[in-house]
């Protein structure tokens, strides 16, 4: 049997079970957090049991050791069967598995990479007020004192930690030597004395991020993820992780949701308006090309010859092309989609295309800005000179 044969053996495998299976109705069933919630825990737990939520994990998990092309086929039909995206587990099952697998005990693997598959929700506790793109500025600060760090501070656009369990959450343990050289990752229960969170109410109704606010928490030393004043390198596997394998998902979901705009060109009758087909056959290169981008993103990293900047390209590709998806929904359209109705988590299948344009802007600045990928590139990949300093008169 050939490897097409296999692919199109497993399309209609996750086609036959979306015909019974796809969760009908689950934007009206969404409109509310409490719902929205429950919604995201159900459909995560059939996928798990179905074997198509985790295809990017090792083998010997559920549903696990997809090949890359088997993966696109299973995120391919979830778009395509207008399914709601697990933005619920989205840093559980990416951020918190590439940095358990990747730099993590194997104590720590046995403890928490299972539990992640039966609900827990975890959250990442990077950027701070005064330390977004340039994370290494962070100053939560954290104390040894025995078997546990004591930890002080404040973090801030942490998506959706107000339903979270566990917590990535970097600390400052040292002020000595360059500052990434301070830093320390650990694995925060949300639950500790000392924390609070506080969701930030966004102007379309929305609550994707939070603050939190952590006084006096002890963390014990066991939760930490490497050596202390080693949590920057841990840290890129957790960026890694956001810039590029995420983004092979959401490229592929973003190809099957183009027949949502085909649909929105049929609907308006606009299927012989050479504007209209020229931008949609714009649209549909742009996505193609950002989907290849990640595919070589991904064998690269399989390979070992990943460079630093290769996830910087993917981010940049992936949130341009998502502005350019969005948008053009939004204007297919027409007036009906200029209203934005109270909502709960923009994304790229909502319905509601003028949520999702919005949304489409955090993709530029979440998991460091467009200007900082663009530096990461010229510097690290195009040995350009680093960008001057601004001076303070």
């Amino acid at each position: 049997m050939t490897e097409n044969t296999d692919l199109e053996s497993l399309r209609a495998e996750v086609r036959g079970w979306l015909s019974v299976n796809a969760p009908a109705g689950w934007r009206d069933a969404s409109r509310t957090q409490e719902d929205f919630v429950a919604t995201q825990r159900d459909w995560f737990a059939r996928l798990v049991k179905a074997g198509y939520a985790i295809p990017h994990w090792p083998a010997e998990f559920p549903g696990g050791g997809r090949s890359l092309a088997e993966q696109k086929v299973i995120y391919e039909e979830l778009a395509k069967a207008d399914c709601p995206r697990l933005l619920l587990s989205f840093v559980s099952t990416y951020h918190a598995f590439a940095t358990l697998h990747e730099c993590a005990s194997a104590e720590q693997k046995a403890k928490y990479l299972p539990r992640i598959l039966e609900g827990e929700t975890w959250c990442q506790g990077f950027s701070e007020p005064g330390a977004g793109s340039d994370l290494a500025a962070l100053k939560t600060r954290a104390e040894r004192k025995g078997d546990v760090y004591v930890v002080n501070g404040q973090k801030v656009w942490s998506t959706m930690a107000q339903f979270a369990d566990k917590c990535l959450l970097l600390v400052r343990t040292s002020s000595d030597g360059p500052k990434q050289a301070g830093i320390t990752y650990l694995l925060m229960d949300m639950k500790t004395p000392g924390v609070s969170v506080r969701p930030i109410h966004q102007i379309q109704g929305d609550e994707e991020f939070a603050e939190i606010f952590l006084d006096n928490v002890e963390i014990p030393v066991s939760e930490r993820v490497g050596e202390e004043g080693a949590g920057w390198a841990v840290a890129q596997a957790t960026l890694s992780s956001e810039r590029g394998l995420t983004l092979m998902e959401l490229s592929y979901r973003m190809r099957g949701a183009l027949a949502r705009v085909a649909k929105l060109i049929r609907e308006h009758g606009r299927e012989n308006d050479a504007g209209v087909l020229r931008d949609f056959g714009t649209l549909v290169t742009q996505v193609d090309t950002t989907c290849a981008i990640a595919d070589q993103f991904l064998e690269n990293r399989i390979a070992g010859i990943e460079r630093m900047g290769d996830a910087s390209i993917v981010k940049n590709t992936y949130s341009r092309a998502l502005r350019a998806y969005s948008l053009l929904g939004l204007r297919l359209g027409g007036m009906a989609e200029q209203y934005v109705a109270p909502i709960t988590f923009g994304d790229l299948n909502t319905g509601n295309w003028m949520a999702d344009y919005m949304n489409s802007f955090a993709w530029t600045i979440a998991g460091g800005s467009e200007e900082v990928q663009r530096n990461i590139i010229a510097e690290r990949m195009l040995e350009m000179p680093r960008e001057p300093k601004s001076w303070v008169l």
